[in-house]
């Protein structure tokens, strides 16, 4: 396993991850977006839709966990970025979708990330990519937590705050 100054942001759909990355970005700090929103996006282009991207769930799944770790394989260890959800993420939504959590329990030990901060949910809206519903992301939620915590993270909450508020406080807890 090799130590990283990698920060990961996590946290259900719908919990504000993807505008404090961004503005993590406008900042100046390096930061990788979400691999299964890119992905599906790419996809849509193309001209399928979330049902046939997501038909095989086990198959996007691992697809979405092979990514992420290619992504990482790219990182080089000492750069301090923040990472829109971890390997580790993958872990919870396996075991979401009923399958198997050996190949990404084994695949997030590779890397050892500086710091986990998991995002408290907001109201949940639907949009065009995400498969899930309310109930979902409130599962994934826990799972999200129970995951990284097997992994033996400590976990960094972050309240509903604005996103200046949110980015401030990720910023001061590094």
């Amino acid at each position: 396993m090799r130590q990283t100054n990698w920060v990961v942001i996590t946290g259900a759909p719908c919990s504000g991850k993807t505008v404090v990355i961004c503005r993590l970005a406008e900042l100046g700090y390096l930061v990788v977006h979400e691999t299964a929103r890119a992905y599906i996006d790419a996809e849509i282009a193309k001209g399928r839709t979330v049902e046939q991207i997501r038909a095989d769930e086990h198959a996007f799944e691992r697809r979405i966990l092979y990514e992420k770790l290619k992504i990482e394989a790219a990182l080089s260890p000492e750069a301090h970025v923040f990472l829109d959800r971890g390997v580790p993420d993958s872990i919870a939504y396996f075991k979401s979708a009923g399958l198997d959590t050996t190949e990404p329990v084994r695949k997030s030990t590779l890397y050892r990330y500086k710091k986990i901060f998991l995002f408290d949910r907001l109201a949940f809206k639907k949009d065009a990519v995400r498969a899930e519903d309310d109930d979902e992301a409130a599962r994934l939620d826990l799972l999200l937590e129970q995951s990284y915590r097997e992994l033996g993270y400590p976990i960094v909450r972050v309240p509903f705050f604005s996103i200046q508020k949110r980015t401030e406080f990720i910023l001061n807890h590094l």
